[in-house]
Protein backbone atom coordinates (compact mmCIF):
# COMPACT_ATOMS: atom_id res chain seq x y z
CA UNK A 1 0.00 0.00 0.00
CA UNK A 2 1.26 3.36 -1.31
CA UNK A 3 1.11 6.30 1.04
CA UNK A 4 0.75 9.10 -0.67
CA UNK A 5 0.77 13.28 0.17
CA UNK A 6 -1.40 15.36 -0.96
CA UNK A 7 -0.30 19.19 -2.44
CA UNK A 8 -3.56 21.48 -2.73
CA UNK A 9 -2.48 24.62 -4.57
CA UNK A 10 -4.53 27.99 -4.34
CA UNK A 11 -3.29 31.17 -5.40
CA UNK A 12 0.29 29.63 -6.42
CA UNK A 13 0.71 28.22 -2.25
CA UNK A 14 0.61 24.87 -0.72
CA UNK A 15 -2.53 24.65 1.47
CA UNK A 16 -5.06 22.90 2.88
CA UNK A 17 -8.76 23.13 3.42
CA UNK A 18 -11.75 22.01 5.93
CA UNK A 19 -14.11 19.95 4.41
CA UNK A 20 -13.33 21.62 1.05
CA UNK A 21 -14.56 25.08 2.69
CA UNK A 22 -12.72 27.40 0.74
CA UNK A 23 -13.55 29.66 3.96
CA UNK A 24 -11.48 27.38 6.37
CA UNK A 25 -8.31 27.73 4.20
CA UNK A 26 -4.84 27.17 5.71
CA UNK A 27 -1.45 28.02 4.12
CA UNK A 28 1.14 25.75 4.63
CA UNK A 29 3.94 26.63 1.89
CA UNK A 30 4.06 29.59 0.18
CA UNK A 31 6.00 27.48 -2.50
CA UNK A 32 4.63 23.95 -3.36
CA UNK A 33 8.00 22.65 -4.49
CA UNK A 34 8.97 22.92 -1.18
CA UNK A 35 6.79 20.95 0.02
CA UNK A 36 7.11 18.26 -2.35
CA UNK A 37 10.80 18.11 -1.74
CA UNK A 38 10.62 17.87 1.78
CA UNK A 39 7.87 14.56 1.38
CA UNK A 40 10.36 13.01 -1.30
CA UNK A 41 13.22 13.47 1.19
CA UNK A 42 10.61 11.61 3.79
CA UNK A 43 10.31 9.01 1.23
CA UNK A 44 7.12 9.72 -0.91
CA UNK A 45 7.32 7.98 -4.49
CA UNK A 46 4.00 9.47 -5.84
CA UNK A 47 2.21 12.74 -5.29
CA UNK A 48 -1.53 13.84 -5.30
CA UNK A 49 -2.04 16.91 -6.52
CA UNK A 50 -5.10 19.38 -6.77
CA UNK A 51 -5.88 22.47 -8.50
CA UNK A 52 -8.73 23.93 -6.21
CA UNK A 53 -9.06 27.61 -8.23
CA UNK A 54 -9.28 25.15 -11.03
CA UNK A 55 -11.72 22.89 -9.21
CA UNK A 56 -13.68 25.59 -8.07
CA UNK A 57 -13.69 27.82 -11.94
CA UNK A 58 -13.50 24.86 -14.22
CA UNK A 59 -10.34 25.80 -15.77
CA UNK A 60 -6.82 24.76 -14.76
CA UNK A 61 -5.31 27.85 -13.23
CA UNK A 62 -1.95 26.37 -11.20
CA UNK A 63 0.16 25.37 -14.16
CA UNK A 64 2.94 27.15 -13.14
CA UNK A 65 3.03 25.32 -9.25
CA UNK A 66 2.48 21.89 -11.01
CA UNK A 67 5.07 22.18 -13.48
CA UNK A 68 7.88 23.61 -10.82
CA UNK A 69 6.72 20.62 -8.50
CA UNK A 70 7.54 17.98 -11.34
CA UNK A 71 10.92 19.75 -11.80
CA UNK A 72 11.61 18.81 -8.43
CA UNK A 73 9.89 15.63 -7.72
CA UNK A 74 11.37 12.09 -8.87
CA UNK A 75 8.84 10.32 -8.79
CA UNK A 76 4.73 9.77 -10.11
CA UNK A 77 2.49 12.83 -10.09
CA UNK A 78 -1.67 12.50 -10.03
CA UNK A 79 -3.39 15.89 -10.69
CA UNK A 80 -6.56 17.05 -10.65
CA UNK A 81 -9.00 19.95 -10.77
CA UNK A 82 -10.40 22.01 -13.72
CA UNK A 83 -9.40 18.97 -16.07
CA UNK A 84 -12.43 19.58 -18.48
CA UNK A 85 -11.14 18.72 -22.25
CA UNK A 86 -8.47 16.67 -23.77
CA UNK A 87 -6.38 19.98 -24.18
CA UNK A 88 -6.50 19.79 -20.42
CA UNK A 89 -5.38 16.59 -20.08
CA UNK A 90 -2.61 17.11 -23.26
CA UNK A 91 -1.38 20.18 -21.31
CA UNK A 92 -0.92 18.27 -18.23
CA UNK A 93 0.89 14.92 -19.58
CA UNK A 94 3.28 17.05 -21.65
CA UNK A 95 4.49 18.90 -18.56
CA UNK A 96 5.10 15.50 -17.21
CA UNK A 97 2.09 14.40 -15.09
CA UNK A 98 1.96 11.01 -15.00
CA UNK A 99 -2.32 10.97 -14.25
CA UNK A 100 -4.71 12.87 -14.74
CA UNK A 101 -7.84 12.96 -12.40
CA UNK A 102 -11.51 13.52 -13.62
CA UNK A 103 -14.33 14.52 -11.03
CA UNK A 104 -16.55 16.37 -12.92
CA UNK A 105 -16.12 15.82 -15.31
CA UNK A 106 -16.80 12.14 -15.50
CA UNK A 107 -19.93 13.03 -14.22
CA UNK A 108 -21.48 15.17 -16.86
CA UNK A 109 -19.98 13.80 -20.05
CA UNK A 110 -18.76 10.05 -19.43
CA UNK A 111 -18.61 9.34 -22.98
CA UNK A 112 -15.63 11.97 -23.08
CA UNK A 113 -14.32 10.03 -20.39
CA UNK A 114 -14.43 6.82 -22.59
CA UNK A 115 -12.72 8.34 -25.49
CA UNK A 116 -10.52 9.98 -22.83
CA UNK A 117 -9.36 6.34 -21.84
CA UNK A 118 -8.55 5.04 -25.48
CA UNK A 119 -6.78 8.05 -26.10
CA UNK A 120 -5.07 8.14 -23.19
CA UNK A 121 -4.61 4.44 -22.01
CA UNK A 122 -3.78 3.84 -18.21
CA UNK A 123 -3.24 7.62 -17.63
CA UNK A 124 -7.10 8.49 -16.22
CA UNK A 125 -8.24 8.60 -12.48
CA UNK A 126 -11.58 9.33 -11.80
CA UNK A 127 -11.87 11.07 -8.89
CA UNK A 128 -15.13 10.18 -6.51
CA UNK A 129 -15.88 12.61 -3.84
CA UNK A 130 -18.55 11.43 -1.85
CA UNK A 131 -21.12 12.85 1.07
CA UNK A 132 -22.99 10.22 2.79
CA UNK A 133 -22.12 8.05 -0.16
CA UNK A 134 -23.53 10.50 -2.67
CA UNK A 135 -21.10 12.34 -5.46
CA UNK A 136 -20.01 15.82 -5.30
CA UNK A 137 -18.67 17.59 -7.99
CA UNK A 138 -17.52 20.87 -8.74
CA UNK A 139 -15.20 21.48 -5.96
CA UNK A 140 -17.13 19.92 -3.19
CA UNK A 141 -19.68 22.92 -3.32
CA UNK A 142 -22.75 20.40 -5.34
CA UNK A 143 -23.72 17.10 -4.14
CA UNK A 144 -25.37 14.94 -6.77
CA UNK A 145 -28.00 12.80 -6.85
CA UNK A 146 -25.57 9.83 -8.03
CA UNK A 147 -24.43 6.86 -5.81
CA UNK A 148 -20.18 6.97 -5.41
CA UNK A 149 -20.11 3.07 -5.38
CA UNK A 150 -22.56 2.73 -9.09
CA UNK A 151 -20.26 5.36 -10.33
CA UNK A 152 -16.85 3.29 -9.94
CA UNK A 153 -18.16 0.13 -11.46
CA UNK A 154 -19.36 1.77 -14.35
CA UNK A 155 -16.28 3.71 -14.93
CA UNK A 156 -13.97 0.61 -14.06
CA UNK A 157 -14.76 -0.77 -17.65
CA UNK A 158 -13.81 2.02 -19.44
CA UNK A 159 -10.53 1.45 -19.16
CA UNK A 160 -9.48 3.95 -16.59
CA UNK A 161 -6.66 3.30 -14.17
CA UNK A 162 -7.95 3.65 -11.31
CA UNK A 163 -10.36 5.32 -8.42
CA UNK A 164 -9.75 7.78 -5.93
CA UNK A 165 -12.14 7.94 -2.84
CA UNK A 166 -12.65 10.73 -1.16
CA UNK A 167 -15.24 10.97 2.01
CA UNK A 168 -15.92 15.00 1.71
CA UNK A 169 -17.02 14.47 5.41
CA UNK A 170 -13.85 13.31 7.02
CA UNK A 171 -11.11 15.21 4.92
CA UNK A 172 -8.96 17.62 6.55
CA UNK A 173 -11.10 16.41 9.63
CA UNK A 174 -8.29 14.45 11.57
CA UNK A 175 -11.43 12.11 12.10
CA UNK A 176 -10.32 8.79 10.99
CA UNK A 177 -11.06 7.05 7.74
CA UNK A 178 -14.59 5.24 6.40
CA UNK A 179 -12.95 2.02 6.95
CA UNK A 180 -15.75 0.23 6.01
CA UNK A 181 -17.01 2.51 3.19
CA UNK A 182 -13.08 1.98 1.64
CA UNK A 183 -13.41 -2.40 2.12
CA UNK A 184 -16.67 -2.44 0.44
CA UNK A 185 -15.68 -0.23 -2.50
CA UNK A 186 -12.48 -1.65 -2.88
CA UNK A 187 -14.10 -5.30 -2.85
CA UNK A 188 -16.60 -4.40 -6.02
CA UNK A 189 -13.71 -3.13 -8.25
CA UNK A 190 -11.26 -4.97 -10.24
CA UNK A 191 -8.83 -1.21 -10.53
CA UNK A 192 -6.74 -0.11 -8.29
CA UNK A 193 -8.15 1.89 -5.47
CA UNK A 194 -6.72 5.26 -3.54
CA UNK A 195 -8.53 6.03 -0.17
CA UNK A 196 -8.51 9.93 0.57
CA UNK A 197 -10.18 11.77 3.67
CA UNK A 198 -10.06 11.56 7.41
CA UNK A 199 -6.19 9.86 8.08
CA UNK A 200 -5.23 11.14 11.51
CA UNK A 201 -2.61 8.86 13.09
CA UNK A 202 -0.09 5.63 11.96
CA UNK A 203 -3.30 3.37 13.44
CA UNK A 204 -5.82 4.64 10.74
CA UNK A 205 -2.42 3.37 8.56
CA UNK A 206 -2.47 0.57 10.08
CA UNK A 207 -6.36 -0.44 9.99
CA UNK A 208 -6.13 0.78 6.15
CA UNK A 209 -3.55 -1.56 5.02
CA UNK A 210 -5.37 -4.27 6.20
CA UNK A 211 -7.94 -3.68 3.59
CA UNK A 212 -6.84 -6.64 0.62
CA UNK A 213 -6.04 -5.21 -2.20
CA UNK A 214 -6.35 -1.05 -1.00
CA UNK A 215 -3.80 0.33 -3.48
CA UNK A 216 -3.25 3.89 -1.80
CA UNK A 217 -3.84 6.18 1.02
CA UNK A 218 -4.09 10.01 0.36
CA UNK A 219 -2.44 11.83 3.45
CA UNK A 220 -3.03 15.90 3.78
CA UNK A 221 -3.80 17.62 6.88
CA UNK A 222 -2.13 14.74 9.08
CA UNK A 223 1.16 15.17 7.82
CA UNK A 224 0.95 19.19 7.80
CA UNK A 225 -0.24 19.07 11.12
CA UNK A 226 2.27 16.45 12.70
CA UNK A 227 -0.50 14.23 13.83
CA UNK A 228 1.21 11.48 11.35
CA UNK A 229 5.15 11.43 10.58
CA UNK A 230 5.12 10.31 6.99
CA UNK A 231 8.22 8.23 7.54
CA UNK A 232 6.57 6.19 9.68
CA UNK A 233 3.65 5.73 7.74
CA UNK A 234 4.97 4.79 4.68
CA UNK A 235 7.21 2.47 6.56
CA UNK A 236 4.36 0.93 7.99
CA UNK A 237 2.53 0.55 4.60
CA UNK A 238 5.94 -1.74 3.07
CA UNK A 239 5.55 -3.88 6.22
Amino acid sequence: MKIIPAIDLKDGKCVRLRQGKFEEITVYYENPTDAAIRWQSEGADTLHIVDLDGAQEGKIRNISSIKKIREVFKGNIEVGGGVRGLKDIELLLNIGVDRVIFGTLAVENPEFVKDACKRFPERVIIGIDAKDGYLAVKGWTEVTAVKAVELAIKFQDYGIWGIIYTDIIRDGMLTGPNIETVKSIVEVLKVPVIASGGVSSIEDIKKLKKIPKLWGVIVGKAIYSGALNLKEAITVAKE
